[in-house]
């Protein structure tokens, strides 16, 4: 006889006395949750040899079995169909103890071993979720090769959970390419109807404004998703969740930038509309109360919000806090990044009180919304100068030093010279932006105007000047209100001139009075997004290890429907793998491990065990 373990509850109530079982269970790798993990009316018999055939159907028949059957060519191993109602834990643990049984076993269900078949990951590109020391074949971020076995687990997490599509994941970002070839099949759908294109816009960038097409203008959110939940349909990539239920909240705009109001907009969004994994690849320098109590909301509806440490080299607790990542509340998760050395990144923020575990951050390939590209100018070809006024003072000038090139005027503007009263200086070049779907200007500028005078940026889709009529309330921007120092803007929208004959200019338009050291321009760069269906890219930051914890997030809730919140972090935080890298510079000095996570069980609280 075992003895019995004396289990005291320490809520009052009274002891509980269990008996201690010698029943065999399956290994700890074997999914906890997974029912049945063996066939539920049936146990194996494996007799000790010399025992008679005979005697095996009568041993069976006397521990409760109504039929049975040898097992191959096995003549002493027999499978025993147990009567209803008889458990198989009990079958085992008595035949175990016949004198003729050498053991007693259930009949274990086995899966096939889930491997994607996804050409990306057959290739061996995937390498957050099978590292074998493989060299990545697109550039991104170094090393370039890696450490076999440094990676998720999620090999051996897939062969317990797949499908998160029971999870609503919210991706709070720049949007997402609903017709990716990779995502289409697992957008979230609005059942009322509403937003019927898979979520909704609140940035500001695009002509019909917020509420509308949340279409990614920037390619971040799109990546974003795919980490979480790319298809597993064979082509492309493989995300952390093979089916999922991926929500588009655009609140980040073309150039990658948003607001309070778009971010906590969306975060509502996310709640009103039944999401619980909150992804939010995103951050700033500035204590938000805003954003704090949309988080703090987020909480009291029971969703988990999963945030990104961010990319400057900083200890977010000591140099700069890092928000949101350096919020408090208990539903927020901060993720450091990790490269494919399960070193920590060069570039990845860390905090011991306020990032809680790593993940894979570098060389991470995954879903884009299209085809990217840049256009640079060094204003020395192709540009059309005019001015009303001659001499110092009048009209653009290109200067150059080295390779560098500047647009200037007056053309000795570092504080040398003033330009010229009364004048209108035009600088302007055409531009084809024929085919593209997203164009935004950028650039740096030295600005030094007195009030009343005009710096002024503009386009015009029909080419020629684009200041035909230097109206002052005309154009992409203008100031007038003695700007200095201006040092550098982007995100100039070029929707209204996406075309062959696109021309885009700057212009100084000055009034009688005084004069100043004038405008000085570089770095111009249009950068350009034309959208497919199977636009793929690497990109590295902690922006893509917090959708690898996201997905592992909505992995853990899809295997556990009656978690909370609270569970499904504690399996993240706890369920993870310390690694050197992060003690010390996380909460919990891991890296989150999809299997562990899977597998991980609170501790129960109260019980005190002591055996006699």
């Amino acid at each position: 006889m075992n003895k019995p373990i004396f289990v005291s509850l320490l809520t009052g109530i009274g002891l509980l006395f269990v008996q201690a079982a010698s029943f065999a269970r399956p290994s700890a790798s074997a999914a906890p949750s997974q029912q049945p993990q063996y066939v539920k009316d049936q146990v194996l018999i494996k007799f000790k040899p010399g025992v008679a055939a005979t005697a095996h159907s009568q041993t069976a028949r006397a521990y409760g079995a109504s039929t049975m059957q040898t097992v191959g060519s096995r003549k002493d191993v027999i499978l025993a169909k147990l009567i209803r109602g008889q458990s198989v834990e009990q079958a085992v643990n008595d035949l175990s103890r016949d004198p003729g049984v050498e053991y007693a076993q259930p009949n274990y269900i086995y899966h096939a071993l889930a491997v994607p078949t996804d050409p990306v990951y057959a290739a061996g590109q995937l390498w957050a979720a099978k590292n074998t020391g493989q060299t990545m074949l697109t550039g991104g971020y170094v090393p370039a090769t890696g450490t076999a076995g440094r990676d998720m687990n999620l090999e051996a997490a897939w062969d317990m959970q797949t499908d998160c599509s029971s999870v609503v994941v919210a991706v709070v970002d720049t949007g997402i390419n609903y017709n990716s070839e990779d995502l289409s099949a697992n957008m979230w759908t609005d059942l009322s109807g509403t937003d019927t294109l898979h979520g909704r816009n609140f940035a500001a960038d695009v002509a019909t404004g917020p509420n509308s097409d949340p279409m990614d203008r920037y390619g971040h959110g799109t990546h974003v998703a795919g980490i979480i939940g790319a298809a597993a349909n064979s082509v492309g990539g493989v995300g952390v969740c093979w089916s999922a239920k991926l929500m588009a909240v655009r609140v980040l705009e073309a150039t990658g930038s948003g607001t309070t109001t778009s971010i906590v907009e969306g975060i509502d969004y996310a709640i009103a509309n039944g999401a619980k994994v909150i992804n939010m690849s995103l951050g700033g320098g500035s204590e938000d109360p805003t954003f704090i109590q949309a988080i703090t909301d987020a909480q009291t509806a029971g969703v988990l919000v999963v945030v990104a440490a961010g990319n400057e080299s900083n200890d977010n607790d000591v140099t700069s806090a890092s928000y949101p990542c350096n919020y408090t509340q208990t539903n927020l998760i901060c993720v450091a990044a990790l490269d494919q050395n399960y070193a920590l990144a060069g570039f990845s923020n860390w905090g011991s009180t306020s990032v809680d575990v790593g993940a894979p951050g570098t060389n991470i390939y995954s879903t884009w919304a299209g085809t990217s590209g840049t256009i640079t100018d060094t204003f020395t070809a192709g540009w059309t100068y005019s001015s009303t006024t001659a001499g110092t003072g009048g009209g653009w000038v290109v200067n150059a030093y080295g390779v560098y090139n500047w647009l200037e005027v007056p053309g000795t503007s570092w504080g040398t010279a003033t330009y010229n009263a009364s004048t209108d200086d035009r600088a302007y070049k055409n531009f084809n932006l024929n085919g593209v779907d997203v164009a935004t200007l950028s650039f740096t500028a030295s600005v030094n105007i007195t009030t009343g005078d005009w710096f002024l940026v503009n386009y015009r889709n029909a080419g020629g000047d684009p200041f035909v009529s230097p109206d002052r309330s005309y154009g992409l921007a203008g100031w007038n209100d003695g700007v200095t120092d201006f040092p550098s803007y982007s995100g100039f929208y070029l929707d209204g001139c996406r075309s062959a004959t696109c021309t885009i200019g700057f212009g100084l338009l000055t009034n009688a009075t005084l004069q100043n050291y004038g405008v000085t321009l570089t770095d111009f760069t249009i950068s350009t997004l034309t959208y497919t269906t199977n636009g793929y890219n690497t990109a590295n930051g902690t922006s893509m290890a917090t959708p690898e914890v996201a997905g592992v997030a909505a992995l853990v809730w899809a295997h556990n429907p009656s978690f909370t919140y609270a569970d499904v972090a504690a399996a993240i935080r706890n369920g993870g793998d310390s690694i050197a890298a992060l003690n010390g510079k996380t909460t919990t000095g891991k890296a989150v491990d999809a299997l562990g996570s899977l597998t991980y069980i609170n501790p129960p609280t109260g019980i005190a065990v002591t055996v006699h």
